[in-house]
């Protein structure tokens, strides 16, 4: 084993032993109950399958057989599970939670959401996104199926803190990957400034908790609404964000009312006018222009909706 996998290693014992200590695994009884880690999550497969044949249960939590069936005696003798013959085969037992089970479960259900919701409270909303994104992470690097399926980023509404950086980002991404300068930030600001979250709409994207791209839609006149400020980090590019949050915007704008969506842009930004291609906008017209020293081709695009 190289220093570089030792290393690894470490760290995720490290974090196994601290995690398992927060949510109080080690304890005797799980969540103020008598029952352990393991029992608790044999109540979870129960209730949430209704009734589950033992050997699907104990396939399920990859447990030895004989302790499956002391942990399932033991909730009989304690009023939490019934168990029955299979119709189909009388060499299978099915088994189901009873009412008192179900309520036991329900219980401990809300205990573990409470405990969880303070644990929540003690971080800021950012660092919540972190480590929810994180924690969606490791479940998918690993193989999760439940977490495989899902986006690896989030969408949410622009909160306090967003424009600022929305107006940072493009300033200095623009700067580096374009040579736009100062003027073109100012107008990302001015932008912003005259953004009304009461009429308008915005959408912050996030990965592991950190914004990666935005997008904002804006009211041009009765029936036309604009697309600005399209942006995707480099390091999240590739994930779909674009197309998704062009999307966003073409179905608020559809519900709010309008009848047709345009967009600014330049020519030299070949990616973003890709994403506009696909979503149906044709190129209104352009014209010169001159952005830092730099000579540019200011283009409108537009579609019905």
């Amino acid at each position: 084993m190289s220093s570089l996998t030792e290393a690894r290693v470490s760290e995720v014992r490290a974090f196994n032993r601290f995690y398992t200590k927060v949510i109080g695994v080690l304890q005797a009884g799980l969540l103020d109950s008598p029952y352990s880690l393991t029992e608790v999550r044999v109540l979870f497969e129960i209730a949430h399958a209704g009734e589950l044949e033992t050997g699907e249960l104990r396939a399920l939590l990859d447990v030895d057989a004989g302790y499956l069936s002391r942990i399932l005696a033991r909730f009989e003798n304690d009023g939490l599970v019934a168990r029955r013959r299979s119709p189909h085969d009388a060499r299978k037992q099915l088994v189901r939670l009873s009412p008192v089970g179900a309520a036991t479960f329900d219980q401990l259900e809300k205990q573990a959401a409470g405990e969880i919701a303070v644990l929540l409270a003690g971080l800021t909303e950012e660092d919540q996104g972190r480590l929810v994104g994180g924690m969606t992470l490791i479940r998918r690097l690993l193989g999760d199926p439940a977490a495989a399926g899902r986006e690896p980023y989030v969408i949410r509404s622009p909160r306090a803190g967003d424009l600022g950086w929305v107006v940072q980002r493009h300033g200095a991404l623009y700067a580096e990957e374009y040579g736009w300068g100062l003027a073109f930030e100012q107008t990302v600001a001015g932008i912003c400034a005259a953004w009304s979250p009461e009429r308008d709409a915005g959408w912050i994207v996030e990965v592991d908790g950190e914004r990666v791209g935005c997008v904002f839609c804006v009211r041009r006149d009765e029936e036309t609404a604009q697309l600005r400020m399209l942006l995707v980090e480099p390091s999240a590019r590739g994930l779909g964000i674009g197309q998704r949050l062009v999307g966003e915007c073409l179905r608020h704008a559809r519900e709010q009312g309008f009848k047709r969506m345009m967009l600014w842009t330049r020519d030299g930004l070949v990616s973003a006018r890709r994403i506009y291609q696909a979503a149906g906008f044709a190129l209104e017209s352009e014209e010169k222009g001159e952005e830092n020293g730099l000579m540019v081709t200011e283009q409108i695009w537009s579609r019905e909706l």
